[in-house]
């Protein structure tokens, strides 16, 4: 068996393994392979990355790995990498850095090392290193070619030859420095908008209150700003976003709920807000945690010409039939294994050094 139908198969029965874990209470499946060596210790794991990060809800655990399962299906799988010669012929040692700000945030980046063929050293973020690794060890029993192939450290990195790094905006400078001689990918912030145009459905609207509240808005993918029209009616919004207002029960958004808004109250800034968001007008894109920036826009001409100039800035941008590649409300935080982060191809890229 190839390369290609071999990874396709251990990403598939890594899929239904995830499955598994989609629900409050996980269930065992008869089509999961090697349950009794790693079905507890992944309940125990998931245990661990919701004590050692307060962000890592139990909702939000199973949300990122229901969207991996959804993903890691044969046929999806396998329409993916159609477009791909793999693997490379001589392979070579790539770096991947991970985030942390979401659960298993480099987890595409990892499968695309995976699928390329090279060989892979992870530095994880110690806000999310409990779940790949348990992850990356039932694929290495799935696939024992594998175990040679992929290593963690937490020291420095050397000896590689390519790298993969996601941070900061602070942090991307060091690594644009640090990796200047090497070929590389460097994330830095992005972050994602909406723009309203007073037309949208309640359906809508509901949607993209997912968009912005899931992850307690940490992702790049979860929308920190809308652009609405001018003299725009906020109180349908407010009403379709109701639901969400068990967030503040996390004691971790809701301190941040309090201080920002004692900072805009003592800054006299205008704010609507509804007790557990803040909507501030602000050109910034970039909100801090329980709060969402507008802005008023004069016409759709103009604003499209803005962002498409501020690409750089921008991960999703969230509208109804306005541009071409336009997410559709509710969807932002479910992204397809073509929706490459900042627009690189990161298989192309791997398949290129």
């Amino acid at each position: 068996m190839n390369h290609k139908k071999n990874i396709i198969k251990t990403l598939g029965h890594l899929g239904v393994f995830l499955g598994q874990f989609t629900s409050v209470e996980p269930k065992k499946s008869k089509q999961a392979l090697h349950n009794d060596l790693f079905f507890d210790g992944f309940k125990q794991q998931l245990k661990l990355a919701q004590k050692y990060n307060g962000w890592f809800t139990k909702a939000n655990l199973i949300f990122a790995i229901q969207q991996w399962h959804n993903l890691l299906q044969d046929k999806i799988l396998e329409q993916w990498l159609s477009a791909y010669k793999l693997p490379v012929q001589h392979s070579k040692k790539v770096a991947i850095i991970m985030a942390g700000n979401i659960p298993l945030v480099g987890f595409h980046d990892f499968i695309s090392a995976v699928v390329s063929g090279h060989n892979i050293v992870i530095k994880q973020s110690s806000n999310d290193k409990h779940l790949l690794p348990y992850l990356v060890s039932y694929v290495q029993h799935l696939a024992p070619n594998l175990k040679e192939k992929i290593k963690f450290t937490n020291n420095k990195l050397e000896d590689f030859d390519a790298v993969i790094a996601t941070g900061s905006n602070n942090t991307a400078r060091y690594f644009e420095a640090y990796f200047k001689d090497y070929p590389a990918i460097v994330r830095k912030n992005r972050n994602s908008v909406a723009i309203l145009t007073g037309k949208e459905s309640k359906e809508q609207l509901i949607g993209l209150a997912e968009d912005i509240f899931r992850y307690y808005g940490l992702g790049c993918r979860s929308v920190s700003k809308l652009f609405v029209p001018k003299d725009y009616d906020f109180d349908g919004f407010f009403n379709a976003i109701y639901d969400w207002h068990p967030i503040m029960n996390s004691a971790k958004y809701a301190n941040n709920y309090d201080y920002n808004k004692a900072v805009y109250l003592m800054s006299e800034f205008n704010l609507l807000e509804n007790g557990f968001l803040m909507l501030k007008e602000d050109p910034h894109y970039g909100s801090p945690i329980a709060t969402l920036f507008y802005e008023f826009y004069e016409n759709l001409v103009t604003l499209k010409e803005r962002l498409k100039n501020d690409n750089k800035y921008i991960q999703c941008i969230v509208s109804e039939g306005l541009l071409p590649k336009e997410i559709p409300f509710g969807h932002t935080q479910c992204p397809s294994l073509v929706d490459y982060a900042d627009n690189v191809d990161t298989v192309d890229f791997l398949l290129k050094i």
